[in-house]
């Protein structure tokens, strides 16, 4: 049969196998749980670092470039409407010296007259290529 020593050794033996088996099993095991709390870990600072930078977006409501673009129109609009005021002034100035020439040669009248729409027409479209400049600038751009 077999001798009780050639059992010891490969008792010793197996043991040896089991230990070395075991320990190279735990240093795996070791080493796979460390990478995957190391993964976690970095996956949380990834979190994190995103919902800080959300946090920083939410902050700031909105572009200052936009406010810029924003206040630009309505400071251009406004402009433009000035324009309109010219109209106006400029509509009063045709019918003032219609008055004045009629007043100097009443015979006039009809020819002094056409000339007055002419000169009215030429002011008011003047005012309205403002006001729809003012527009343009609100609500096209």
């Amino acid at each position: 049969g077999i001798n009780a020593e050639y059992m010891g050794t490969l008792s010793s033996g197996l043991k040896l196998i089991t230990a070395l088996t075991t320990k190279t099993y735990q240093v795996n095991m070791s080493a796979i749980a460390r990478l995957s709390v190391t993964r976690s870990l970095a996956y949380q600072r990834v979190v994190a670092r995103q919902a800080t930078l959300a946090q920083a977006r939410t902050i700031q409501t909105s572009s200052t470039r936009g406010d810029i673009d924003s206040a630009a129109k309505f400071i251009g609009a406004g402009a433009a409407t000035v324009g309109v005021a010219g109209s106006g002034a400029g509509i009063g100035s045709v019918f003032g010296s219609l008055i004045i020439g009629y007043a100097r040669n009443p015979s006039l009248k009809q020819q002094l007259f056409s000339y007055a729409i002419l000169g009215f027409a030429l002011s008011e479209a003047m005012g309205l290529f403002c006001l729809m400049m003012a527009f343009l600038l609100l609500f096209a751009f």
